[in-house]
């Protein structure tokens, strides 16, 4: 099954079993169904549960806040990422801290989904991985989907079991990938209600730590590794990326005292630093490394496109700078 599938079958059946769940966004209703389909059957199957929007990103997350705050779980779709600066008002000086403001035990149920990232061409306006602005605010969550992980079961979880406001992140490229089977990689879950995956078996000689779809391009690095440096890497898979959970992080870079941090937006005040930053305290063998793209916007040409977000060769270099700090 596609990771959109996983997505759109999960919103069907929370939809059927809960008549409080909403879905609201611009362009959702069929045939239409989102510009990446993951509202697709939504309008024709539960008229009254589905809300099209004018284009009006503040309007929209406001009007799921006011509705979560009457009892409703409303699941709002902005249509890009890169929109997500227009609901910074709505999800960072309101709905996160209305238990603050008025002294009162509220729950604001409200998920914002949006699909993320480049790597489709679509130019600096529309490819960019915006959620680092987000990481940190009191009172919201931040959830990144992988291929990994059952996209809908955490989609699930983001909707029924938090309480307080989700920022829910696709990566554009999940949408069309084959999610990744029980027993298809050696892979262990954390504890957490939204677990961090460790993959990997043996002794490794190194953490990379990740979320979203940097999955991929990770494995791809590994398995290069592998056959030609001959060094095994363990992969730390982050789903809630805000507040982390360091535990599982620490279970693994405690063993191999070597990390790299793969992210794919902008490398330079990013989720990378906080991560490292929090693990500061455990001695490493070498200093760690960050991957992430490079301080510039988002060129629409894909061969310049491919100079500014990360590849597989750059998480093999940064690997080999962790065993051989000498390494030019």
């Amino acid at each position: 099954m596609r990771v959109l599938e996983q997505l759109n079958q999960s919103l069907h059946a929370v939809m059927a079993e809960r008549s409080d769940v909403l879905f609201i966004g611009e362009d959702v209703l069929d045939p239409y169904g989102g510009a990446f389909k993951v509202s697709k059957g939504l309008s024709t199957a539960f008229p009254d549960q589905v809300i099209t929007t004018p284009i009006s990103e503040a309007s929209i997350v406001g009007l799921g806040t006011g509705l979560a705050l009457q009892g409703y779980r409303p699941v709002v779709e902005i249509m890009f990422g890169d929109f997500i600066t227009l609901i910074a008002d709505q999800l960072v000086n309101q709905a996160a801290k209305m238990t603050w403001m008025y002294n009162r035990d509220l729950a604001v149920p409200i998920v914002v989904r949006t699909p993320m990232g480049g790597r489709r061409g679509y130019g600096p306006t529309h490819s960019q991985t915006l959620e680092k602005h987000f990481l940190g605010v009191p009172g919201l969550t931040v959830l990144a989907a992988s291929q990994a992980l059952d996209a809908g079961a955490l989609l699930r979880i983001a909707i029924e079991e938090i309480d307080t406001p989700v920022l829910f992140v696709e990566n554009k490229l999940l949408y069309a990938r084959q999610a990744i089977e029980p027993g298809e990689l050696d892979m262990r879950k954390s504890d957490a209600q939204v677990p961090t995956l460790t993959i990997g078996g043996g002794r490794p000689d190194f953490s990379i730590i990740t979320y979203g779809d940097n999955l991929s391009l990770v494995l791809e690095a590994v398995a290069y590794l592998h056959e030609e440096e001959e060094l095994n890497g363990e992969i730390l898979m982050v789903h809630q990326v805000s507040p982390i959970d360091f535990e599982p992080l620490r279970v693994s870079v405690m063993t191999t005292r070597r990390v790299v941090v793969v992210e794919e937006g902008i490398e330079a005040h990013g989720w990378g630093a906080e991560v490292i930053a929090g693990l500061s305290d455990i001695s490493l063998e070498a200093p760690p490394e960050r991957v992430g793209a490079r301080s510039l916007p988002i060129p629409a040409a894909r061969g310049l496109e491919e100079q500014v977000l990360p590849q597989k060769q750059d998480v093999i270099d940064a690997v080999i700078r962790t065993v051989d700090r000498y390494h030019v």
